[in-house]
């Protein structure tokens, strides 16, 4: 299945809090858009791995991702080595995306940058005709994708560009509110994090505000580069 958009992210909800709007916005421009999530997110204070796939599995339907991958590495421990590189140029290979989002390259929990760093290297690595791989009986022919761009997270970073997710900032929350047993809720007995507190969605839209004030939008997501993006016309930017 060959995607225009494939989103990396260490955790289930990583690519929901940081880069669901863009995924809805181009999803609603007839894109095709693929998500994996590197690890079960198994070491989260609260929830299951049980109740992980299936908030997972709630906020594709909410966002209308025609695909979805867990690779299952260790949540924490996870380690930039050949085997994981290696399931990142699978997955590369199997969707054939044009664009390539990945986690943010420094962050406040570790994982984070690791799967960004993980990412970026597979993708310079799937282009590489004598890597071999395999999906699903089949050996699997080389794929480098166009661009890969790194959503902002938890720290701020400055963005190299900003896309603009005014109308999609209500549908994002309801993709990252599908992870129930994350967020806030009054009547859960689970221990309190950084992300379940009820002021944590006024962070996000603090956030998502003042991305959007940079481009003279209401809301926006930013991403970084490591390849600067080339433009036709300038004209069109905002």
């Amino acid at each position: 299945m060959q995607v225009d958009i494939l989103a990396f992210g260490a955790h289930p909800d990583d690519v929901e809090i940081s880069a669901s709007g863009t995924i809805i916005k181009h999803i609603e421009m007839g894109k095709t858009v693929a998500i994996v999530d590197l690890t079960q997110g198994e070491l989260g204070s609260r929830g299951t791995i049980e109740t992980r796939y299936a908030e997972a599995a709630a906020a594709i339907k909410i966002l209308g991702v025609h695909a979805r991958e867990n690779l299952k590495m260790a949540d924490g421990f996870f380690t930039i080595s050949e085997e994981n590189k290696l399931k990142i140029v699978e997955q590369i290979r199997r969707f054939q995306p044009k664009i390539v989002l990945a986690n943010a390259i420094s962050d406040r929990h570790p994982d984070h940058g690791r799967a960004s760093q993980l990412v970026r290297e597979a993708c310079f690595l799937a282009g590489l005709k004598q890597i071999k791989t395999s999906w699903e009986g089949k050996e699997q022919k080389q794929w480098r994708p166009k661009s890969v761009y790194f959503y902002i997270q938890d720290r701020y970073i400055k963005p190299d560009f900003i896309v603009d997710i005014s109308e999609q900032v209500e549908k994002k929350i309801a993709s990252i509110r599908a992870y129930k047993t994350q967020f806030f809720n009054p009547d859960s007995t689970a221990p309190l994090t950084p992300i379940s507190g009820e002021d944590f969605f006024d962070f996000l839209r603090g956030r998502w505000k003042e991305f959007g004030r940079t481009i003279g939008t209401s809301y926006g997501e930013g991403f970084t580069v490591e390849r600067t993006p080339g433009v036709n016309d300038i004209t069109e930017l905002v």
